[in-house]
């Protein structure tokens, strides 16, 4: 018995880390997907005759299906095995690909990239989830959370960079098409390296309907209303009737899971003060990032008049300091500081490179006006997004680490939806009114025009980051322990040997759930159980 434990230790540890070049590179398609459409839009605009006002639904589709579905998607995985649904993701991830690159219409796009952010919110959870379970030692796990954080912030720039290239070598379809092969290829290998977590039929638990029906509805409507407000205003019927329809379903939603014997998100996930603050967090940096992506897109295009690949390079230098921080300072500094001393300094760097943005005007150059903004904001979300996302599931019960992650997932994808719709709609507000006092049908003018609306949206982009930094200080507490790599496997090791106690509907007692905390956090080993243990009731 100890050889074959001994045996299936070392096929782990042989496997954990093409495990994570799988996830990553899962990971990577997801953010870099939301993105690389962005080089690509001007160009799709043109060849399916798109107009400006549904254009952003390229954009917002995705988001909107991939936010509102994430928490069902992570509570799939946690009931039929994250390895299965994390599969099923990625090849229905390159169908959707498929389909939106073969679009012949803007209704066809829409629909494609909206199936393609239903089948991201398989992918996402489960990601997150296998990275959490695979790697649980302290100093792997910073460094595996360390690379996945900085595929989660530079992702969004490499779009960029591949958008260029694709759209102007090739065509804006390949944008889509490229993720096919990719796909198809990452769900084989994943196959291979990802350990097999299937839960037999026996052990699962029934799926919260209501709460799916709920909390996803609640998402979608919100996002949905802040969207129409670019056309509609924020007066409109239409738009105050689905923001208030968005919080009223989510207020039903957070009474049913708290009564519920299996709430799709167990209220606890988030009551944490470090896992809610950390997604509260990540949730508003996104509300202004995804918002300045688009407008700088626009600048250097159509203002700049940048060619796609000169402009999918111009954002390389974000991307570079992302990698930067994130790898180098905060995978370091994670196990030594407290959370909120990287986060929060993290957000104010981002704020700082908003405001040298609101700065910019049309004949800005790049040199002296969007790389120093650039650099400020590579290097401040590098060290948001990792430590983030390692307390998005840190200390979290294995059966509970999907609806954890897609917590985080949430928050960044709701985020980025909403703040795309909201700044886009503040944008062109701003942009109409500056063009109703002046000569609109001077293309000068237009030009500073759109460069008022971006500036005027990118002051409320800066302000909503100044935010997120204060309730990372205030909300975010965790601190490192001291030596926490060994001095508590002793103990995680005796709680294993110790019988289970289950409650009368079959959920762990306190005591397993928190023994699965400190087991979640100090056992690699302990996290892979062998084909013969998958189908039996976990012990702790």
């Amino acid at each position: 018995m100890s050889v074959q434990t001994a045996t299936g230790h070392e096929d782990a540890d042989s496997r954990r880390w093409w495990a994570l070049a799988v996830i990553a590179v899962a990971q990577l398609m997801i953010v870099l997907d939301i993105t690389i459409v962005n080089i690509a839009l001007p160009s799709a605009q043109r060849d399916l005759g798109i107009s400006d006002a549904d254009r952003q639904w390229v954009i917002t589709a995705y988001t909107l299906a991939f936010g509102g579905l994430l928490l069902l998607g992570g509570r799939l995985g946690d009931l039929f095995g994250r390895k299965r649904v994390f599969i099923i993701g990625l090849l229905g991830f390159a169908l959707a690909s498929a389909l939106g690159g073969a679009a012949v219409d803007p209704t066809m796009l829409f629909g494609a990239r909206a199936l393609q952010g239903a089948f991201g919110a398989l992918l996402a959870p489960s990601a997150l989830g296998l990275l959490s379970t695979t790697f649980s030692d302290p100093k792997e796990r910073s460094t595996a959370f360390g690379i996945f954080g900085a595929i989660a912030g530079g992702g969004a720039a490499i779009g960029f960079i591949a958008g260029g290239l694709l759209t102007e070598y090739l065509n804006w379809r390949w944008c889509l098409f490229v993720n096919t092969p990719i796909a198809i290829a990452t769900a084989f290998a994943a196959v291979s390296v990802l350990q097999r977590d299937h839960v037999g039929k026996g052990r699962r638990v029934r799926l919260d309907l209501p709460g799916a029906l709920l909390g996803c509805g609640g998402l979608l409507a919100i996002v949905f209303g802040t969207s129409e407000a670019v056309t509609r205003g924020w007066a409109d019927a239409l738009v105050l009737g689905s923001l208030f329809l968005g919080v009223a379903l989510l207020a039903m939603f957070v009474l049913v899971e708290r009564r519920t014997a299996h709430p799709l998100l167990p209220v606890h996930i988030v009551a944490d003060r470090n896992r809610g603050g950390g997604a509260l967090s990540v949730g508003l940096a996104m509300v202004g990032m995804f918002g300045l992506f688009l407008f700088l897109t626009y600048y250097l295009q159509a203002i700049k008049h940048f060619s796609p690949i000169v402009s999918g390079l111009s954002f390389l230098p974000m991307t570079a300091a992302i990698v930067i921080s994130s790898t180098g300072i905060a995978a370091r500094l994670m196990t030594r500081v407290p959370s909120r001393n990287l986060i929060a300094p993290g957000l104010l760097l981002a704020g700082a490179g908003m405001a040298w943005l609101t700065q910019m005007k049309v004949d800005s150059p790049w040199a002296g006006m969007v790389l120093p903004a650039e650099l400020l904001l590579g290097f401040g979300m590098g060290l948001v997004f990792m430590p983030s996302m390692s307390l998005a599931t840190l200390g979290v019960a294995r059966n509970e680490a999907g609806a954890a992650s897609a917590t985080i997932n949430s928050a960044q994808q709701v985020g980025g939806s909403f703040g795309t719709a909201l700044l886009n709609t503040i944008a062109a507000s701003a942009t109409a009114s500056f063009l109703a006092t002046r000569i609109a049908s001077d293309p000068a003018v237009q030009a500073q025009g759109a460069v008022h609306g971006y500036v005027v949206a990118t002051w409320v982009a800066m302000g909503i980051l100044l935010l997120a930094a204060l309730v990372a200080f205030l909300m975010i507490d965790h601190r490192p322990a001291p030596g926490e790599a060994t001095s508590v496997e002793g103990g995680a090791e005796a709680a294993a040997a110790a019988p289970a106690v289950r409650t009368a509907d079959g959920r762990p007692s306190p005591r397993e759930a928190a023994m699965a905390d400190v087991k979640a956090n100090v056992r690699a080993g302990g996290e892979v159980r062998s084909e013969a243990r998958a189908e039996r009731p976990p012990t702790d």
